[in-house]
């Protein structure tokens, strides 16, 4: 998406016309310009490609008599009989009522909200031109408060001659506005015409329509165009749109490799010996898998260009001992490592590992809740690299954190952080011309055909198998109206030695609320299992509360953990064998499996239950239905993907990388791997389209990507 600052590049006349300030258009002042922005318009090429969400055909009168059910359409006629009603359950008590009929058929116009002079001129006798939505009342077809205008004299007003879009908007903007400006910035390319930057080949190879033409042409469809295809994205107008869209994006990330390859980082080094010293010190044989990612992590840190590469592994899969090895690469080269986490919690277990696992190595955890004379000999520790691994979460952005010698970054979660976030910990990393390494890592899986489009700048891992005697976590869905058989279960489990979580979600987004719920759920449990010990975490406690509360259930003297989705991530307890999730229903397929993970760390066959409460969506079942079929985090990938779209899977929301105009990456999957073709093509044969092509569709959001 554009930025302002993308505004003011093309705010000058010298500029070609689709970059100039939407200001050069009759109507468009500060005011109006400042409400455009929340819609992403800042130019007139933002307005250009701001296109319809659908369509309303109002070039031909439809007969009365043929109207359906749901149909929108334009409808004419002569009121035969009109009246004020009174009663009903609308605040005003009254609604205006006219019965027209056409020959074929008749209509009811209902309205809710009228005036006098309304009311005085609708009335028998008056022919009408109306645009609605029919819907079958108790006798007959309606329209509740159609747009409609007066006919005078016998004429025919003249109808539409295309289909008339709807765009999106926002407070401010109405569609005659929207509409009024892209007609005139249509008008003016007549004059001027977009510039094409897809060489004309490709255009004809893949029997796309030119760019000028595919603009006009979905702005303003003629009366003959599908609006089925329109609605489906299938129009071959909007198939040239995503495919230029996409292309844009690629070329985009392959530009940023680019980029990045010739900055320099640090060569890391780790001989064979101390890997092997590292490895047979650990308390468990590394898989296969993992052994092969650290080869290519070990592979890419020893060259001279910074290592960008994302790391996928499913929940539990042991991603941590490999960044270790990433880690221990650095220290033995004598540099600095950080390591960024989401939550305290989690920055707490990691802090944790990396002291087990480098007791000789000095160790620094930094959150939020360092003060004072603590903090102040942490920075200084971090400053004259005398911590050469820090751990830390969003306390490492600020800006008194320096960094004397960071060679290796990596942040753990990464959907969980905005681009802004990771680019400040880059900056910080630059020392004597160098940048650092950097290591994404997920316990979120990403669908190949997604992370090859939003993480084409990035070199790909997969640790795709878990540690020996692992057991596959057993999912069950049960009806709160089966509570008692959960609690029973809970304290069968427990009773045998094991150790359960029970998490609380709520519909309300306040987590004052959440925290509540929790407690009082605690307080309910503890009544129904009295001879159980039960702990508490959530949000709004103070981090040395959580961290005792979770010590305590580490250590066994905790049986049965209660808590909100806080424990998502972080809380690694091999002993616990039983998860209990409270209205399932509620949380998303990625968050559900998150919490599955925390159970199924042990050699005991875990459980996880599910309860919702009924009656369940058509959503809510296929949810479930999927957590309860597979435990591969892929397919639950796949799955999440397809139901929610890229930019809730990516946590792009807030990072602004996948907000496109009009591709989606799931529905337009079959163009990807052209894509791929095509943007190697262009680099070589046409690297003059390159840039333009990324400042059309980006705007200046390209320079996000360097994370």
């Amino acid at each position: 998406m554009t930025s302002p600052a993308s505004k003011q590049t093309g705010s000058t006349s010298e500029q070609p016309f689709e970059y100039q300030s939407v200001e050069v258009l009759k109507g468009v002042g500060p005011s109006v310009a400042a409400k455009l922005e929340k819609l992403g318009i800042f130019r007139v090429q933002d307005l250009l490609f701001h296109l319809p969400l659908r369509y309303e055909d109002r070039t031909r009168v439809v007969p009365m008599g043929s109207l359906r059910h749901g149909q929108h359409a334009v409808v004419e006629g002569t009121i035969e009989h009109a009246e004020v009603r009174y009663g009903g359950k609308r605040r005003s008590g009254r609604s205006l009522l006219c019965h027209v009929a056409d020959g074929t058929g008749s209509v009811l116009l209902r309205f809710f909200y009228f005036n006098a002079a309304q009311q005085a001129n609708l009335i028998k006798g008056v022919r009408l031109r109306c645009y609605g939505e029919a819907r079958y009342g108790y006798h007959q077809v309606e329209m509740v408060h159609p747009e409609y205008r007066r006919l005078f004299d016998q004429q025919e007003a003249i109808v539409e001659e295309t289909m008339t879009p709807v765009y999106a908007k926002t407070e401010g903007v109405h569609q005659t506005l929207l509409r009024n400006l892209v007609d005139q910035a249509l008008q003016k390319l007549g004059d001027e015409r977009l510039q094409e930057y897809v060489p004309e080949a490709i255009l004809k190879q893949y029997g796309f329509p030119e760019l000028q033409q595919a603009i006009q042409l979905l702005h303003h469809p003629p009366p003959e165009t599908s609006l089925g295809l329109l609605e489906q994205c299938k129009h071959p107008a909007q198939q040239r749109m995503i495919f230029e869209e996409l292309l844009a994006h690629q070329l985009s990330l392959v530009k940023l490799r680019q980029r990045v390859q010739k900055q320099q980082a640090v060569r890391l080094s780790l001989s064979a010996k101390q890997r092997k010293l590292f490895e047979g010190a650990l308390e468990f044989d590394l898989t296969p898998a993992q052994q092969t990612v650290i080869d290519e992590i070990l592979d890419d840190l020893a060259k001279p260009a910074p290592m960008m590469r994302l790391l996928q592994g499913d929940v539990g899969s042991g991603k941590t001992v490999v960044a270790a090895c990433a880690v221990l690469a650095a220290v033995a080269s004598g540099k600095q490592a950080a390591i960024m986490a989401p939550t305290e919690i989690l920055a707490e277990q990691l802090y944790g590992n990396f002291c087990n696992w480098f007791s000789a190595k000095p160790c620094v955890l930094l959150t939020g809740k360092d003060k004072g004379r603590l903090r102040e000999s942490k920075l200084e520790a971090i400053a004259n690299a005398s911590a050469s691994i820090v751990v830390g979460t969003h306390a490492l952005f600020q800006q008194d954190v320096e960094f004397k010698r960071l060679a290796l970054m990596i942040v753990d979660e990464q959907h969980r952080f905005g681009v802004h976030q990771r680019l400040a910990l880059i900056d910080k990393g630059r020392f004597s011309g160098y940048i650092p390494h950097q290591l994404i890592m997920t316990a979120t899986p990403i669908p190949r055909s997604l992370a090859m489009t939003a993480y084409a700048d990035l070199d790909y891992s997969v640790i795709d198998a878990l540690p020996s005697g692992r057991k596959p976590v057993t999912t069950v869905v049960i009806s709160e109206q089966r509570r008692q058989e959960v609690l029973d279960r809970v304290a069968r489990a427990c009773a045998n030695g094991e150790q359960a979580y029970w998490v609380c979600t709520l519909v309300e987004e306040s987590e004052v609320l959440q925290c509540q719920a929790a407690e009082e759920t605690a307080r309910i449990l503890q009544l129904a299992l009295p001879g159980l010990s039960i702990g508490l975490v959530h949000g709004r406690m103070k981090q040395d509360q959580k961290n005792d509360v979770v010590y305590q259930f580490k250590q066994g003297a905790i049986k049965l953990l209660v808590a909100t989705t806080v424990i998502e991530v972080g809380v690694d307890v091999p002993t616990a064998s039983l998860m209990v999730i409270e209205n399932a229903e509620r949380l998303g397929l990625a968050q559900l499996h998150q919490l599955r993970g925390r159970v199924g760390r042990g050699t005991k066959q875990s459980a996880c239950v599910l309860i919702y409460s009924p009656p369940l969506s058509d959503r809510g079942k296929q949810r479930l239905a999927v957590l309860r079929g597979t435990n591969s985090g892929f397919v639950i990938a796949q799955k999440d993907l397809e139901m929610r779209g890229p930019g809730e899977v990516l946590g792009t929301r807030q990072t602004g990388l996948m907000q496109m105009h009009i591709a989606d990456i799931v529905r337009d999957a079959h163009w990807l791997k052209v894509v791929n073709t095509v943007s190697r093509h262009i680099l070589q044969q046409h690297p003059d389209k390159v840039q333009p092509l990324i400042r059309r569709w980006l705007g200046h959001a390209e320079r996000y990507g360097s994370v």
